[in-house]
């Protein structure tokens, strides 16, 4: 693989590479039980988000797509913030360890925060108004028919943690 193959992979794979920094560091620094709440605030914030019958008077009369996307994004950012918030007081935090303590672990957790944000990114939230479509990332993302897997995968992650 030449050098201006491999640039051009990582910049249109900067998403997930940003995606999966952030999560590691959540684990690193706050540890697996603050990722737990956000993979089941995402799972929350992805069937309210779905289902949410007010997008439109949410919108109003804004007629443009990037604004419209934004403003979804951030509805959808919002209900996961909510609901991690909830879970963090709901559930028990029973994971004292140090940074790099049980690291495969929390590169499990974070991969499947990863997956999580990916496979809602391009099946279900309006992100491809803000990135380059028909990227591999997105193409193997956004199939239909893996998303159910995508889906899954994350809760085998919670199971093996």
């Amino acid at each position: 693989m030449d050098t201006t193959a491999l640039i051009h992979f990582l910049s249109e794979s900067t998403y997930l590479l940003v995606v999966i920094v952030i999560f590691l560091g959540i684990a690193i620094f706050k540890g697996r039980q603050a990722l737990i709440n956000i993979i089941c605030g995402l799972y929350f914030a992805l069937l309210i988000s779905v289902y949410f019958p007010y997008y439109e008077r949410l919108i109003g009369g804004i007629t443009q797509a990037t604004v419209q996307a934004g403003i979804k994004l951030l509805f959808f950012i919002a209900l996961t913030f909510i609901f991690t918030k909830l879970f963090k007081r709901l559930m028990p935090s029973e994971y004292h360890e140090g940074k790099f303590e049980s690291f495969h672990k929390k590169i499990l957790l974070a991969a499947g925060a990863s997956i999580l944000v990916m496979a809602f990114s391009f099946n279900v939230l309006p992100v491809g108004e803000f990135l380059t479509t028909n990227t591999p990332i997105q193409i193997l993302f956004s199939s239909e028919g893996l998303f159910f897997w995508w889906l899954l995968l994350p809760l085998v992650f919670l199971y093996l943690n």
